[in-house]
């Protein structure tokens, strides 16, 4: 009942409201395994995409936020649900592992997963190198990659606010891509950092942006 409040509802007010500029959805499969790879520029974003993707995406969520007692805990928890978030545990050394597997069941099951290689917002406006977690699950899985560009959500919510504010927001859906050529070895780490490479050119063709060939790095990991 949530998410259909969430999706029949809450979306299409979202929209109206902020009326982001959306172009290329018709490019998202309907049906089947899909991985979205976008671009990650604010915490808004795991909102922005579901709401203009033409069917329901997940994404992984800490699963701390699934874990707060009482009424409001348990508010907190369907309501994370409805969004698609699917609870994952963080901060240990399985963390990478279980991640994964999350996603691939969501796949498995012919769903659509959202994921941002570079791994963490980029801070500089630039595009950085991609983790191969993206390209293990679309070769692991046989899903299909669509690449996805964010621009001016930095802007709807920047660092450190809460309430999105007015801003322009673009959303840009890529040419599918399928890496079948592939099959029998995703257990290649040079064939997962290739078909990673592949997914972050479309992003970046897609964004603009500038890209560092290297991982990004908060300013409090430096």
């Amino acid at each position: 009942m949530l998410h259909l409040l969430i999706r029949w509802l809450l979306a299409p007010l979202a929209r109206a409201l902020y009326r982001p500029d959306v172009r290329g959805a018709d490019k998202v499969p309907l049906d089947g395994p899909v991985i979205l790879a976008a671009n990650h520029r604010s915490a808004v974003d795991t909102a922005v995409i579901p709401i203009v993707t033409p069917r329901p995406v997940k994404f992984l969520g800490k699963a701390e936020y699934f874990a707060g007692r009482g009424l409001r805990g348990r508010f907190v928890a369907n309501f994370l649900a409805a969004l698609g978030y699917v609870p994952v545990e963080r901060g240990n050394a399985k963390a990478g592992l279980a991640a994964l597997e999350a996603a691939r069941k969501v796949l498995d099951a012919g769903g659509a997963f959202g994921i941002y290689p570079e791994g963490t917002r980029s801070l500089d406006g630039r595009l950085h190198r991609g983790h191969t977690g993206v390209g293990a699950l679309a070769l692991a899985t046989g899903a299909t990659v669509v690449p996805v560009a964010l621009t001016g959500t930095e802007r709807l919510l920047p660092v450190g606010r809460r309430i999105p504010r007015p801003a322009r927001v673009t959303v840009r859906f890529g040419e599918p891509l399928e890496f079948s050529r592939y099959d029998g070895l995703d257990a290649a780490p040079a064939i997962r950092r290739a078909v990673t490479d592949e997914i972050m050119y479309a992003i970046m063709e897609l964004s603009g942006q500038e890209y560092v060939d290297a991982y990004h790095r908060r300013p409090d990991a430096a």
